[in-house]
């Protein structure tokens, strides 16, 4: 088989897999992404992430995760589905990409790439929400999309943003389907700005450039505290931030060209915080939420998450809301927990005389 039918084929085989969109890059170095990550990283605008910010050099380089790296196919996969209803009171919402774990269907589908690629005699590695290559810039060069105001890649056609996103590294010299300019952030969202406003904490601090220490998103998997000053705008959030993504116009256009199939069975779209809050196994939480990034895999976050979301969406007046607050409040033996939990019981109506039983503790809420 030639290298022209092989990436012909290995095409083909990725949209039958399930990939809405494939691509072939040069496996070449990111050199204008690693400049830009250890600017961003000098600067403090990575909040103390790592995944590819904890090295640049390697996240940037193909060869490192494939010595002898050639090409990258690139693909990207939809998980839009049909939105439900807004939760109701006391319960948090999740980010559309993890109401149910999406790169299991992406790494299989790469997978099956990878496989024709060995059967052809070439190396191949599947590379996918891994710290070791930057997938937005991977399939930025393999012409899939554009990077848009939002920090996003924005699918080519008008399909947005709304894709997990993936790659198989290969020794095979695959001919490419495009090399786009590298500094091209924002050029397709023309005089569009809408994003940015709707940004609850104002991380998009400019055009392409996020200030992660206001993303809610990051904020949510980050460890110690959650920051007093973004708790409201946090709303009922549990997990990711949709909110760039839906203000989005060509998301929303997508919705009505392409009305999303609804969710598969078992997705989650929204959590019970309540019984969140009131489970004390740390094992049976993170079984239940494994799929997210969870800091440390310290079940700790999750409820710090619950008692800020729970303090914006609770109904105080609720028996079981009262109790899991108090619990937290009067027998949690982490400080940071009981702390969060006097700031959610001073936001609701119903609670408030909980932080009377734990005074030491009235400093840290902030009533309406």
């Amino acid at each position: 088989m030639s290298l022209a039918d092989l990436a012909s084929a290995v095409e083909r085989i990725g949209r039958e897999a399930g990939l809405d969109a494939v691509g072939i890059a040069l496996a070449a170095p990111f050199e204008a992404t690693r400049r830009t990550l250890e600017r961003r990283k000098a600067e403090g605008l990575h909040g103390g992430m790592q995944f590819t910010y904890r090295n640049p050099a390697r996240s940037t380089d193909p060869s490192q995760a494939l010595p002898g790296a050639r090409a990258l196919v690139v693909g990207a996969r939809s998980y839009r589905r049909q939105d439900g209803e807004p939760p109701p009171a006391g319960r948090g919402a999740v980010a559309r990409y993890s109401w149910i774990d999406h790169y299991q269907p992406l790494r299989r589908a790469l997978e099956a790439v990878a496989a024709e690629l060995r059967r052809s005699g070439w190396q191949a590695r599947v590379l996918a929400d891994d710290n070791a290559l930057v997938d937005r810039e991977a399939a930025h060069r393999a012409g899939l999309g554009f990077y848009g105001k939002n920090t996003n890649l924005l699918l080519h056609g008008g399909r947005g943003s709304e894709f997990v996103l993936g790659s198989v590294v290969t020794d095979a010299p695959l001919p490419t389907t495009t090399t786009p300019d590298p500094d091209d952030t924002g050029e397709g969202c023309g005089s569009c700005t809408r994003c940015l406003p709707a940004c609850p904490t104002g991380a998009l601090v400019e055009p392409g450039v996020l200030d992660a220490r206001r993303c809610l998103a990051w904020l949510l998997q980050a460890e110690g505290d959650f920051p007093v000053e973004h708790r409201r705008a946090l709303g009922g959030r549990i997990y990711g931030c949709d909110a760039c993504q839906e203000a989005c116009p060509p998301n929303r256009l997508e919705i009505r060209r392409r009305p999303p199939p609804p969710a598969e069975s078992g997705a989650e779209p929204e959590v019970d915080l309540v019984a969140l809050l009131a489970t004390v196994d740390d094992d049976e939480l993170l079984r239940r939420y494994g799929r997210w990034y969870i800091a440390n895999r310290d079940a700790r976050y999750l409820r710090r998450n619950a008692l800020v979301a729970l303090g914006n969406v609770g109904n105080g007046h609720d028996r079981a809301t009262q109790e899991v607050l108090r619990a937290h409040l009067l027998r949690d033996d982490d400080p940071m927990l009981r702390s969060h939990a006097a700031w959610a019981a001073a936001e609701l109506d119903g609670c408030r005389h909980l932080v009377d039983e734990r005074p030491e503790l009235g400093g840290v809420a902030t009533p309406r």
